[in-house]
C-alpha cells in the first residue's frame, strides 16, 4: 500500500487502505499497522463530529445539506456512515453512497459505509484509524454517523471532538423517550425537519432541551446549545457550522481539545491490547479448545463464568511459556 497516495489525496487509495484495516488477514493487520504509522505525522488536523438520531429523524439528508454546505465554504469532507451488518453476508446494509447521492458524486466529499461486524454498540471496530486515513488523505472535517442504537452513540463520542443527536420535533415524548446518558454526551441537540407546522412544537421541544441540558451540564466549559434547522429546505445549516466552529475555538482556548484526544487515544489503546488478547486467546489451539469446551459446560450448568475465566487464562499463560 502506497501511503505517498493517500497523501496525495487519491480516493481509490484511500478506499483500499480503509479495506486493508478492514481486514482481519495477519497479513493485512501487520501491513496496515505499518501503513498508520507512515502516515501519522499528516493526521489530527480534522475537526471530528459524530452524527446520531434515531430513524428517520433525517440523518442522512442532514449530512448531505451540511457537507454539501462545508464543500462551498472551501473544506473537503468524509463521511464514515457505520452501517449495521447484514446477519447474511456480513455486508453494509444501508447504503449510504445511495442514500447522499448529490454528496458522494461531489470532488470535496467521500463517503465510506462500514459494516459494524458485530462489534460493540454497532460501531465498525476500525472507525478510528479510517479517521486517520482521511485526515492523512486532507479531509477536515471528519462526520461520522451511528445507526443511532443504543452502544453505539457512546462508541461515537468517544472518538469525536463534537457530538450531536438529532432529533424531531415532538416536544413531550421525544423528552421523555431519549435517554439521560445520551444527554450528557450530547455536545448539541439538533432538531431536524422544522417547517410547516411543526414550527411552534419545535420551539416548544427547543425549551424542554434547554431546560434538560442546563441541569446535566452545570459546570463545562461548553453550554450544550439546541438548534432548529430543515436539512430539506437547507434552513440554518450555517448556524450550526457556525456552532461547532465555536465549540472548537472554546475547546482549544480551554486546552479541552488537546486533552479529550488524549483521553480518547488512551481508551482507544485499551481496546486495542483487549482486541489483541481476544486474538491470540483464539490462535491458541490449546486455549482456543478449552474455552469451546467450558462454553458447552456454562451452558449445562457444569461450571461458573468466574471459574471458567479462570482456568482459560491458567491455561493460556501456560501455553505461552
Amino acid at each position: 500500500m502506497n501511503a505517498k497516495e493517500i497523501l496525495q489525496g487519491n480516493r481509490r487509495a484511500l478506499a483500499k487502505a480503509i479495506t486493508l484495516i478492514e481486514s482481519k488477514l495477519d497479513g493485512h493487520r501487520l501491513e496496515a499497522g505499518k501503513l498508520l504509522e507512515e502516515l501519522l505525522a499528516h493526521t489530527g488536523n480534522s475537526i471530528r463530529l459524530g452524527i446520531s438520531g434515531t430513524p428517520g429523524v433525517g440523518k442522512s439528508t442532514f449530512i448531505e445539506t451540511f457537507g454539501t454546505y462545508l464543500i462551498s465554504k472551501g473544506h473537503k469532507v468524509a463521511v464514515l456512515a457505520v452501517d449495521p451488518s447484514s446477519p447474511i453476508n456480513g455486508g453494509s446494509i444501508m447504503g449510504d453512497k445511495t442514500r447522499m447521492e448529490k454528496l458522494s458524486n461531489n470532488e470535496g466529499a467521500f463517503i465510506r459505509p462500514s459494516p459494524t461486524s458485530g462489534s460493540l454498540g454497532g460501531v465498525a471496530q476500525k472507525t478510528r484509524e479510517s479517521i486517520l486515513l482521511c485526515e492523512a488523505a486532507g479531509f477536515d472535517i471528519i462526520l461520522i454517523e451511528t445507526v443511532g442504537v443504543g452502544q453505539s452513540e457512546f462508541e461515537v463520542a468517544s472518538m469525536v471532538d463534537f457530538f450531536m443527536v438529532l432529533m424531531l420535533p415532538n416536544a413531550g415524548d421525544e423528552l421523555q423517550g431519549i435517554k439521560k446518558g445520551i444527554l450528557e454526551l450530547a455536545d448539541a441537540i439538533v432538531i431536524n425537519k422544522v417547517d410547516g407546522d411543526s414550527i411552534n412544537l419545535a420551539t416548544q421541544t427547543k425549551s424542554h432541551y434547554q431546560s434538560a441540558l442546563g441541569i446535566i451540564h452545570p459546570t463545562s466549559f461548553w453550554k450544550p446549545e439546541v438548534q432548529l434547522i430543515s436539512a430539506l429546505e437547507n434552513k440554518n445549516i450555517d448556524g450550526v457550522w457556525e456552532m461547532v466552529t465555536r465549540y472548537k475555538e472554546q475547546s482549544i482556548e480551554n486546552n479541552e481539545l488537546k486533552s479529550k484526544r488524549a483521553s480518547q487515544n488512551k481508551d482507544w489503546l485499551e481496546k486495542l491490547v483487549m482486541e489483541e488478547l481476544k486474538l491470540m486467546l483464539k490462535l491458541s489451539p490449546k486455549t482456543n479448545k478449552l474455552i469451546q469446551t467450558l462454553e458447552a459446560d456454562l451452558t449445562n450448568g457444569k461450571t461458573t463464568a468466574y471459574n471458567a475465566s479462570k482456568l482459560i487464562i491458567e491455561t493460556f499463560k501456560k501455553d505461552l511459556k
